[in-house]
Order: structure tokens, then sequence, then C-alpha cells
């Protein structure tokens, strides 16, 4: 579909600065964009791209000054990546929908699926399943026996869901999700084996919830394992048994959390952090990539580093990691100018 710089600025609110009637129907990015598609300038680093790219429309801030002339059509917002995410569910929203319910699906006769439901070939759906409304299954994903999901909630292909686990409304699971495996729960015997632990909790997935591909999240060995509504996991996460996740949370690629952690809402977690088990992390926390979490973190704290500290602190400290050589050769010197002197 073509949408005019018009139409776009009048769904925005946002105003326009050149030709009204130019149109456009892609969004590219500005170092990429051709002519006939919509960019945006949200990140200092990629102004100099703005006198140079061929798109037709770009979305700028509104105190946005140029340095040189523009060849695009302006259109000036509070927020050009919120406005962007407004224009990509709107051209989403134009895409058709799946529907239907394929006949190589299987589904239980004790299953419950809601009204305008889509389930793809190859899809299973297991006993007293209940389904609400406009819930989508793609091919080959698998739901288990007494499975709860809420209405408008997609399931991206080879998406797995365990026995008696919990999905909210409006959640996306994409490819190769799976929900309410076993924990890692091994009791160590006197003979150096492990004996295994029976996991017979659940998961609950609240509201509103976005778990990228390959991401896995564990039953509870008893009680549920909890990510709270609002909450946004990348691709390739590990949330052990029992963790709890709170609200509004998102967590980057390949992170891991161990059993029993609490991690508070609001936090922002980079990829590849590590938490230990039984950690209670406080809410609005903000944690730096490769973070290494063996303690509690308060409210609030920025942390970064292996084994992880303040921010400030971590900064501080880096000074002297890299010079470490440096100061370990200076000691050596030191000390041997000491023994010198004392034999003198």
């Amino acid at each position: 579909m073509e949408f005019s710089a018009s139409k776009i600025a009048d769904f925005l609110q946002g105003s326009l600065e050149g030709d009204a009637d130019v149109r456009v129907s892609q969004i590219a990015k500005i170092e990429e964009a051709t002519k006939g598609t919509l960019t945006f300038l949200a990140n200092p680093a990629y102004t100099s791209y703005i006198y140079t790219t061929n798109a037709s429309i770009v979305l700028v801030r509104e105190d946005f000054l140029p340095e040189k002339p523009i060849g695009s059509t302006l259109i000036r917002v509070k927020d050009p990546y919120g406005a962007l995410a407004r224009l990509l569910e709107l051209y989403k929203s134009n895409i058709p929908e799946k529907a239907g319910i394929s006949e190589l699906a299987f589904i239980s006769p004790t299953a419950e699926v809601g009204e305008n439901a889509y389930i793809g070939e190859f899809a299973y759906i297991g006993d007293k399943v209940k389904m609400g409304k406009n819930v989508k299954v793609y091919p080959h994903c698998y739901i288990g026996d007494n499975v709860h999901i809420g209405d408008d909630t997609i399931l991206y292909s080879g998406v797995r869901i365990y026995e008696q686990s919990q999905i909210g409304r409006d959640c996306t699971l994409h490819a190769n999700a799976v929900i309410g495996a076993d924990g890692f729960g091994f009791a160590p015997q006197t003979d150096n084996n492990y004996k295994k632990v029976a996991q017979i909790g659940n998961v609950v997935i609240e509201d509103n919830v976005e778990i990228g591909a390959g991401t896995t999240i564990d039953r509870a060995t008893l009680g549920s394992t909890v990510i709270k509504k609002g909450v946004k996991l990348d691709n390739l996460i590990q949330i052990g048994h029992n963790v709890v996740v709170g609200e509004n949370t998102v967590m980057a690629a390949q992170c891991g959390v161990a059993g029993s952690s609490k991690i508070g809402k609001n936090c922002m977690i980079g990829g590849q952090v590590g938490i230990s088990g039984h950690l209670t992390i406080g809410d609005n926390v903000k944690m730096a990539a490769q973070c290494g979490v063996p303690s509690n973190v308060k409210d609030g704290q920025i942390i970064m580093g292996s084994p992880a500290m303040e921010a400030s602190q971590y900064r501080k400290s880096f000074i002297y990691f890299r010079n470490f050589e440096k100061l370990v050769k200076r000691i050596d010197e030191l000390e041997k100018e000491i023994q010198r002197l004392t034999k003198a």
C-alpha cells in the first residue's frame, strides 16, 4: 500500500516540510533508503545520512535544525523512533492475517478453541487445552495438556508449550521457544551420581509478553515460574525454575537466570548477563552486557562487570584493570629497589 506524506503527518500528528503529495510504499534504513521509501533520524550518529539519503520522507525530531539543504520531505514529531513504531504497526495491520484451521492439525476432542483461531499444519493441541479468541498457532507447534492461552496470542512455528502452562492475552512467542520444560533439578548422591528431582510446577506468562526465538523458560519444581505482564525477552535466553521476572522488564539475547531468582519491574538487562540463583534483583535496575551477577542488587542500581559492581566503581577500577601488567611491573621494580636500599 502507498501512503502520502500528508496522510502520514496527519496520522502521526506531526508537522510537514516539503512535498505533501509525495508517496511511499516501504520503510528503510536511512543509509539504504531509496525513492518511494520512508526512513527516520533518531540517533545523532546518523545525522550525516539525512543530507545524502534518497528517501522520499524522513521522520525527524521537532527541534531538528538542518545544516545543509535536504532533498527529502520532513515530518517533524516528538519521538521519531516511537513514530516509526506506530507506522510499522499500521503497515503490519495491512498484511493479510492467517485464518482457519488446517485439516492436518491435531486437536484433542476435549480442547476448547476460541473463535477466529488460526491453527496451521501439523500443530498439536492436547487434552483440555483452552484457547481464547483470535489465537494464532503456526505450523509444527506443540501445546500440551491443560494449557491455557489468552485472547490474541500468537505462537510462531515450532513453539513448544508443556502441560499445565498458562499464557496470557496479547502475547507473542517466536519460533522454537520452549515453555515449561523441566527445571534443572538434580540431587547429588553418595555415589557421585545425581537423582532427578521431579519438576511438578508450571510456567505462568502474564499479558502482553513477547518471547524471542529459541528462548526457554523452565517449569517450577513446586509452584510457578512467573513472567509478569509487559516483559520482553530476546532470543536465546534461559530462565530457570521458580524464577520471577517483574513487570515491563526487558532482557537482551543470551542471558541466563538461575533458579529461584526474583527480578524486579522495569529492569533493563543487557546481552549475555548471567544471574546466579536465589537472588533478589530490585526494581529499575540496569545491567550492562556480560554482567556476572553473584549477589542481590538494590533498586535503581546500574551495574557492570563480572563479578558485577556499580557502574561508577567499575569504570574507575577499569583504569587499573587495563594497566594491570604495568602496575605489577612497577611493583616488582619498587620491591627490587627496596631490597637494594636495605642491603646498602
